[in-house]
């Protein structure tokens, strides 16, 4: 029997009808939301590791960021909240197929021994920067540092309140040109109940979802690529994914 062959094309049309499909339908989202709100209170996005290093994201957020490096080619990662450094290495395995110049890491706080195996594996690409993301000394620091380069993918996963993450927004985004993205992390936070059983000072009140809606008011240059979250079934960034028109 005659196989059925489609061209890449077709199949490519089908497959964005597929992923529509999932993000249209009602019973989805709700398996989906009751799916994250009972997975979050045991920790699932710190389950997973990467290279050695825990990446304290979901499957289906390295997926999307992968797709958005290779298609988008940054010549700089920067990424506010390194914590135990997966995404790091990610980032760094990126790099040996794309044309990754620098990965720049911030955190207030990065464990001597993380800095050390990071750096070891990473070698000179890697610069990590000790400091508050919103510091205009650091800001400054790495518009220096950066200079020479154009196109830029920067994942804001550091404090998640309304007030920090409207900062690193108007700040990082001066970084970016057309086609360029920024992830504002944990939007999900604005749809699932407050997570009491892990205190934190963000909530469904304070959180990087209202902050990125007041920054795409304000900056009508950036613009929400809502396709990106269509096949999510478990994402902790439904409406965080941003780019340059």
């Amino acid at each position: 029997m005659k196989k059925n062959i489609i061209t890449l094309k077709e199949f490519e049309k089908r497959r964005a009808i597929w992923k529509k499909k999932i993000f249209k339908s009602d019973k989805i989202q709700k398996i989906k939301k009751k799916l994250y709100i009972e997975t979050d209170k045991l920790n699932y996005s710190y389950t997973h590791n990467w290279f050695g290093e825990p990446i304290l994201q979901t499957p289906d957020d390295i997926i999307t960021q992968q797709e958005i490096i290779f298609k988008s080619k940054p010549q700089v990662i920067i990424e506010t909240g390194v914590c135990w450094g997966g995404s790091i290495l990610f980032y760094n395995l990126l790099s040996k197929v794309i044309p990754i110049k620098k990965i720049i890491g911030v955190d207030v706080f990065i464990p001597k021994e993380l800095e050390k195996r990071l750096k070891k594996k990473c070698g000179k690409k890697l610069l990590l920067l000790k400091e508050d993301s919103t510091s205009p000394n650091l800001i400054k620091r790495i518009r220096k540092i950066t200079k020479k380069y154009r196109d830029f993918f920067i994942h804001l996963d550091s404090n998640h309140t309304y007030d920090h993450v409207l900062k690193e927004l108007k700040l990082y985004s001066k970084f970016l040109n057309k086609k360029n993205y920024i992830i504002a992390d944990d939007t999900i936070v604005n749809e699932i109940p407050n997570q009491f059983y892990r205190p934190r000072p963000w909530n469904k009140k304070n959180n990087p979802k209202i902050a990125v809606k007041e920054f795409l008011k304000e900056n009508k240059d950036f613009k929400l690529d809502l396709k990106l979250n269509y096949n999510h079934i478990i994402s902790s960034c439904p409406g965080g994914y941003i780019y340059k028109k």
